[in-house]
Protein backbone atom coordinates (compact mmCIF):
# COMPACT_ATOMS: atom_id res chain seq x y z
CA UNK A 1 0.00 0.00 0.00
CA UNK A 2 1.48 3.57 -1.28
CA UNK A 3 1.57 6.43 1.19
CA UNK A 4 -0.97 8.21 -0.69
CA UNK A 5 -3.94 5.23 -0.25
CA UNK A 6 -2.45 4.96 3.55
CA UNK A 7 -3.35 8.74 4.28
CA UNK A 8 -6.43 8.55 2.95
CA UNK A 9 -7.35 5.63 4.71
CA UNK A 10 -6.67 7.17 7.89
CA UNK A 11 -8.63 10.27 6.71
CA UNK A 12 -11.47 8.29 6.12
CA UNK A 13 -11.46 6.79 9.33
CA UNK A 14 -10.91 9.96 11.55
CA UNK A 15 -13.81 11.56 9.42
CA UNK A 16 -16.21 8.74 11.19
CA UNK A 17 -14.93 9.62 14.42
CA UNK A 18 -16.60 12.07 16.47
CA UNK A 19 -15.98 15.97 17.03
CA UNK A 20 -14.25 15.08 20.45
CA UNK A 21 -12.84 12.12 19.38
CA UNK A 22 -11.50 14.27 16.52
CA UNK A 23 -10.08 16.95 18.39
CA UNK A 24 -8.26 14.26 20.82
CA UNK A 25 -6.70 12.79 18.00
CA UNK A 26 -5.35 15.84 16.38
CA UNK A 27 -3.54 16.49 20.04
CA UNK A 28 -2.50 13.37 20.06
CA UNK A 29 -0.84 13.72 16.66
CA UNK A 30 0.50 16.90 17.35
CA UNK A 31 1.98 15.80 20.44
CA UNK A 32 3.87 13.10 18.43
CA UNK A 33 5.00 15.62 16.41
CA UNK A 34 6.53 17.82 19.15
CA UNK A 35 8.08 15.16 20.84
CA UNK A 36 9.75 14.50 17.38
CA UNK A 37 11.16 18.06 16.48
CA UNK A 38 14.47 18.34 16.99
CA UNK A 39 15.56 21.11 19.28
CA UNK A 40 18.32 23.73 18.26
CA UNK A 41 21.69 23.15 18.47
CA UNK A 42 23.31 24.25 22.05
CA UNK A 43 25.30 26.55 20.42
CA UNK A 44 23.06 28.14 17.83
CA UNK A 45 20.36 30.72 18.73
CA UNK A 46 17.45 31.24 17.44
CA UNK A 47 17.40 35.09 15.94
CA UNK A 48 16.13 37.45 18.12
CA UNK A 49 13.65 39.44 17.28
CA UNK A 50 14.33 42.75 15.44
CA UNK A 51 12.45 44.67 18.58
CA UNK A 52 14.64 43.29 21.29
CA UNK A 53 18.08 44.00 19.27
CA UNK A 54 16.58 47.36 18.93
CA UNK A 55 16.25 47.90 22.40
CA UNK A 56 19.39 46.08 23.22
CA UNK A 57 20.90 48.83 20.78
CA UNK A 58 19.60 51.56 22.54
CA UNK A 59 20.47 50.69 26.03
CA UNK A 60 24.55 50.62 24.54
CA UNK A 61 23.88 54.13 23.63
CA UNK A 62 22.63 55.45 26.80
CA UNK A 63 20.85 58.68 27.25
CA UNK A 64 19.89 60.66 24.40
CA UNK A 65 20.42 64.46 25.21
CA UNK A 66 17.31 66.34 23.64
CA UNK A 67 17.00 69.96 23.07
CA UNK A 68 14.05 71.97 25.43
CA UNK A 69 13.36 68.81 27.59
CA UNK A 70 11.43 70.73 29.70
CA UNK A 71 8.71 71.77 26.88
CA UNK A 72 6.20 68.93 27.64
CA UNK A 73 3.38 69.73 24.51
CA UNK A 74 5.34 68.23 21.15
CA UNK A 75 3.82 70.65 19.19
CA UNK A 76 5.54 73.12 21.27
CA UNK A 77 8.73 71.63 21.28
CA UNK A 78 8.74 71.17 17.20
CA UNK A 79 7.94 75.17 16.77
CA UNK A 80 10.47 75.94 18.95
CA UNK A 81 13.13 73.78 17.06
CA UNK A 82 11.90 75.63 14.09
CA UNK A 83 12.80 78.63 15.26
CA UNK A 84 15.94 78.00 16.17
CA UNK A 85 16.77 76.47 13.45
CA UNK A 86 14.99 79.23 11.17
CA UNK A 87 16.96 81.64 13.50
CA UNK A 88 20.53 79.75 12.61
CA UNK A 89 19.91 79.95 8.98
CA UNK A 90 18.46 83.76 8.84
CA UNK A 91 20.15 85.43 11.53
CA UNK A 92 18.62 87.68 13.67
CA UNK A 93 16.67 90.59 11.00
CA UNK A 94 15.20 92.38 13.31
CA UNK A 95 12.42 90.22 13.11
CA UNK A 96 9.58 89.65 16.16
CA UNK A 97 6.93 87.26 16.60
Amino acid sequence: MNDTSLLDEVLALALKLSPKQRIQLIERIASSVEDEIEPAPSGQQPEEHWGRNLLRLLDELGPIEMKYPEIEDPVEWVKQIRRDEREQRLGDWGEEE
